[in-house]
């Protein structure tokens, strides 16, 4: 093997690639992501402060402030709470999402749904309540009006 000198613009670029894939290594630690692999369970609470991509199995419960994604095939025996979640996989549990949260066409979710916003494509399946916050009043309670049947007058009954 031959070893050569390398000339002043070389090492520049050299330093130069060096001080970019630095760049993208301390960007990338801000997009921290965790991924459970195909052939990996989890038993178990099951919490990140990045992004999670699941592709296995997760038993116990997720937390996650940023992004949670299930991807077809995968499964989520557990309550989850994340700042937004895409399903393509199936879910049971409870899923407390802060802002969005996307159901793709196999999407599987057994359990209770809150979020901001909630997408669900053709195809998805969803057995629980689903609850989007943001019909509260002043006093911060959510008011809903129904009409008495029982009463013969014409006055709105406010629960």
């Amino acid at each position: 093997m031959i070893f050569q000198k390398s000339s002043s613009k070389n090492a520049e670029e050299a330093a130069a690639a060096l001080e970019a894939a630095y760049a993208a290594e301390s960007h990338s630690n801000d997009e921290v992501e965790t991924v459970v692999g195909p052939s990996v369970n989890v038993e178990g609470d099951f919490a990140s402060e990045g992004n999670i991509i699941v592709k296995g199995t997760v038993a116990g419960s997720v937390h996650t402030s940023r992004h949670l994604s299930v991807e077809a095939g995968a499964k989520v025996l557990a309550n989850v709470r994340s700042g937004s979640a895409t399903i393509a996989g199936e879910v049971r549990g409870n899923m407390k999402v802060k802002e969005s949260i996307e159901l793709t066409s196999t999407a599987r979710v057994l359990g209770d749904i809150e979020a901001k916003i909630l997408v669900v494509e053709a195809g998805a399946l969803i057995s629980g309540k689903i609850n989007m916050p943001g019909l509260e009043t002043s006093e911060g309670k959510v008011r809903s009006a129904r009409v008495s049947a029982a009463r013969k007058t014409d006055e709105t009954v406010v629960a």
